[in-house]
């Protein structure tokens, strides 16, 4: 797709320092797939913690390893001696080698400098997206790109054929979905919840909620911390492939997967418990109601942007859906009792649905993260190449 939209800028690299487990790495390979895909650009990413990487992209077998028209690369101390790119991208604020800071500083054009940040729904983002920064290391600018969710702003992930590959897999019955994976389909009315979280202190008391629930509820878990948690709070240990039953709750603990996998099982629950920001998007894609466990920081800035997020999100609710919404949110994010706040969460479920469905299209008439970016890199070099 576009193999002749490439020329101006034909080569991206994208620099990752893993911080948030599988988030920061995520977003890095997603972002580099989905450019290469759509304009057919040579995409290199580097990552600090390969492990980590190679978990999420089981084709990054060594260093160097291609797939997907994306080269994975491990960042190293001492970073080795690489042909600096067309658009080198700085994700979430790491900072570059010093030595390809000088190599990109000497380099005839120069290239396009890109700050990736965060992304948050504050009324600042929009202030500062595409803002230049000048370098003392270097002759050019650096520019600040924000992902977001509203005019004015750089957009979200969104690869294409997402949505229709989606609408595809939600067509087929939930059940055979469920046993091609070893499940046993629960009854019609049960209420399927994935959960991928950090640590949640008042797990407990929201999994004997469920286990006393009129309506039956599946688990599904993968592997990892929140799968963890999960059996601690039960008094068991669970590996990929158990199922525990308690009551009214069903758990099954899910092999890790990757992205197209998780994607999948976002597609296929009632209910999706995200984290961080890579899952957090995903669940937006998904069209399904969602709750966001944000990456909890010491000074509490997480809570200001999740206010700002529910405030936005919830833009269009009823009065009594909005309270349950960012009742159980902030519950969830350690302000409250998420068990007390479930009863009128759920209760909720039916106009969330429908809601996360308009949300869902409506985002889809902004420009997604990588054409924002592509449309911007192109202006820049335009002006300084």
């Amino acid at each position: 797709m576009h193999a002749s939209a490439a020329k101006l800028l034909p080569k991206w690299e994208i620099f990752c320092r893993v911080v948030d487990n599988y988030g920061d790495a995520g977003v890095c390979w997603r972002l580099a797939r989905t450019l290469a895909a759509r304009y057919g650009v040579e995409a290199r990413v580097w990552v600090d913690d390969w492990p980590t990487l190679a978990r999420l992209c089981p084709e990054a077998v060594r260093d160097g390893s291609r797939t997907a028209g994306v080269e994975l690369r491990h960042w190293k101390t001492p970073f080795p001696e690489a042909e600096v790119a067309d658009v080198v991208i700085e994700a979430f604020a790491c900072e570059l080698p010093a030595a390809h800071v000088r190599a990109m500083a000497a380099r005839k054009p120069p290239p396009v400098w890109i700050n990736l940040e965060y992304l948050s729904a504050e009324d600042w983002v929009r202030t500062c997206h595409g803002l230049a920064s000048p370098q003392p290391e270097a002759p050019f600018a650096k520019y600040f790109f924000f992902p977001g969710f509203t005019e004015g702003t750089g957009g979200l992930i969104r690869e294409p054929g997402l949505l229709a590959r989606r609408n595809r897999e939600q067509g087929r019955a939930r059940a055979e979905w469920l046993r091609e994976r070893g499940l046993r389909p629960p009854r019609e009315d049960a209420l399927l919840v994935s959960l991928f979280s950090y640590e949640q202190p008042m797990l407990s008391a929201l999994l004997q909620r469920w286990r006393t629930s009129e309506r039956p509820l599946l688990l599904l878990t993968p592997e990892g911390r929140a799968l963890d948690a999960v059996g601690a709070a039960l008094g068991v240990k669970l590996r990929a492939g158990d199922q525990l039953e308690r009551d009214a709750l069903r758990v099954a603990a899910l092999p890790f997967t990757n992205q197209d996998g998780y994607d999948e099982l976002l597609w296929r629950c009632d209910l999706n418990l995200v984290r961080g920001e890579d899952s957090f998007v995903r669940a937006q894609w998904a069209a399904r109601p969602l709750v966001w466990h944000i990456y909890p920081q010491e000074d509490g800035a997480h809570h200001v942007k999740l206010d700002a997020f529910l405030k936005l999100y919830s833009a269009g609710l009823g009065l009594a859906a909005a309270g349950a919404l960012a009742g159980f949110w902030r519950a969830w994010n350690g302000r409250g009792d998420p068990s007390a706040a479930w009863p009128a969460f759920v209760h909720a479920l039916p106009e969330l649905e429908s809601h996360a469905g308009n949300w869902c299209t409506n985002l889809c008439k902004r420009p997604d993260l990588s054409a924002a970016l592509w449309r911007f890199c192109r202006h820049i070099a335009g002006e300084t190449g």
